[in-house]
């Protein structure tokens, strides 16, 4: 093996790795497609947030549980009650969880006026925890409608005091990832601004 044999080496196992992990994201090997799906807060920013908590009253915000057919970056579809597609060529940034964690937070920001913190940060004081499972996330084609459905929990620190609530959004979309993608959004945002509506009290 000459010298720029052996230099290229390390890159191309890198490179062949590095396509591997993607493709397993993907599913399948699958390319993606020219765009990618994310979740865009619908509450209007307020700019500049300088905010104090006193002792418990921080708001941390955890991943969501999901499903296995929910932790991937393709869109599910509900085709009957035992058999999941995925919508074509419609993508996500993301995994449903993430995404939506990240969403609640950010709208929490906008329309509350509790201190946020990441689930990172709540060695410093976690607060009220926000905890749940995201059900449904995903377009059902028995009804034509995106669902986003969540199961989401409050309990304070220490639990002493644990809420639980379902929130389900609902919005037409005609299984294209034209409709989809902007439909999900929708849904997501509405429950979402149900949860911050909730934290907030």
């Amino acid at each position: 093996m000459n010298l720029l044999s052996r230099s290229l080496a390390p890159l191309a196992l890198a490179a062949a790795l590095g396509g591997c992990s993607l493709g397993g994201l993907l599913g399948g090997g699958a390319k993606a497609p020219p765009t990618l799906l994310t979740l865009t807060p619908e509450a209007p920013d307020p700019g500049q947030i300088v905010r104090a908590a006193s002792a418990g009253e921080a708001v941390t915000i955890a991943d969501p549980i999901v499903s296995k057919e929910l932790r991937t970056v393709r869109v599910a579809v509900q085709a009957s009650p035992t058999d999941i597609q995925y919508v074509p060529n419609l993508q996500m940034v993301d995994t449903p969880d993430h995404l939506f964690r990240d969403l609640v937070e950010e709208t929490v920001r906008r329309t509350t006026n509790r201190v946020v913190l990441d689930p990172h940060q709540s060695s410093l004081d976690p607060g009220l925890l926000v905890s749940g499972t995201l059900r449904r996330f995903g377009y059902d084609a028995g009804t034509g409608q995106v669902i986003v459905q969540y199961d989401g929990s409050l309990s304070t620190a220490g639990g002493t005091r644990v809420e639980t609530r379902r929130f389900t959004a609902t919005v037409p979309a005609d299984g294209t990832a034209g409709t989809v993608g902007s439909a999900l959004n929708q849904a997501a945002n509405q429950v979402a601004g149900e949860v911050a509506k909730w934290i907030a009290g």
